[in-house]
């Protein structure tokens, strides 16, 4: 049951952890953390609205992994299908295989919304994100496809590119992003002497394996040896901990400024 099935013989470490990617932790969900905290009433809904998303994401993970598991005989079946139509032909033999005509067309719906839905979001957030840096204000259409445009025509570039490669991108970048947030918000968490190893054991080994994964792999990084990069990894996780704890402790919890409170509607506040 521990043998390594990968047709490519790709290693578990640290590759398992970089293609679940979304389903284990998700570097992009966390990009779209400010943005929902502005739509929270109080801090305790973020209980809610982020774990439970996380958990919903991972629920769907094992979901789609119980069914390759299960509705193709074996792994040649499940190499051929891939092979025969990546993973769309995947999911469209499962979903109308399993679940009917009907059934099928809802679950195929489901499966191309989500990433319609991602898509949509990061474009979004690319132009937030231009519009602030080139303070650019986006109430009107006209400044919106100001910034819209160009992110579209480099998205049309990207779609000319390998989508394996994209992916595999992808997946390094979204782990990267997950650990930037996590050790931010160690970081927090320690300056306002709270309980920090929630984030903080993830994030270790999480940087473990980005490190390594970026340091041994022949197509996107340096193609260092497996036993090499892990220990590379192990000490940039542990040095980036005592740095983060070291600091952030050094600094502590510094005391709110006084705020002005002004006679501005809720909708103004927000915009604001």
């Amino acid at each position: 049951m521990l043998t390594n099935l990968n047709p490519n013989d790709m290693p578990l470490w640290p590759a398992l952890f970089i293609t679940i990617a979304c389903g284990a932790i998700s570097g992009f969900h966390a990009t779209q953390s400010p943005l929902m905290a502005r739509c929270m009433e109080n801090e305790k809904n973020g209980r809610f609205v982020f774990f439970g998303a996380m958990i919903g994401e991972g629920i769907i993970a094992l979901i789609w992994c119980a069914i390759a598991l299960s509705f193709f005989d074996n792994l040649e079946a499940l190499s051929a299908a891939i092979k025969d139509g990546g993973p769309g032909n995947v999911v469209y033999a499962s979903s109308f295989g399993l679940l009917g005509v009907f059934g099928g067309v809802l679950a195929f719906l489901g499966v191309i919304i989500l990433p319609i839905t991602s898509g949509d979001t990061a474009f979004r957030s690319s132009r937030l994100i231009m519009a602030e840096y080139f303070n650019v204000e986006q109430k009107g259409i006209r400044n919106r496809l100001y910034m819209a445009m160009p992110l579209f025509v480099l998205g049309g570039i990207l779609t000319q590119v390998d989508f394996g490669i994209i992916w595999r991108y992808f997946g390094f970048a979204n782990q990267t992003t997950a650990v930037m947030m996590l050790w931010t918000a160690s970081a927090y968490l320690l300056r306002h002497n709270k309980l920090h190893w929630i984030t903080t054991v993830p994030a270790i080994f999480m940087t473990a394996v980005c490190v390594t994964f970026i340091l041994n792999n022949d197509l996107l990084g340096f193609g260092m040896a497996m036993n090499i990069s892990t220990a590379i990894g192990i000490v940039v996780s542990l040095a980036t901990t005592i740095y983060v704890i070291r600091i952030s402790k050094g600094k502590g919890e510094t005391p709110l400024e006084p705020v002005e409170v002004t006679s501005q509607k809720p909708s103004q506040a927000v915009d604001a």
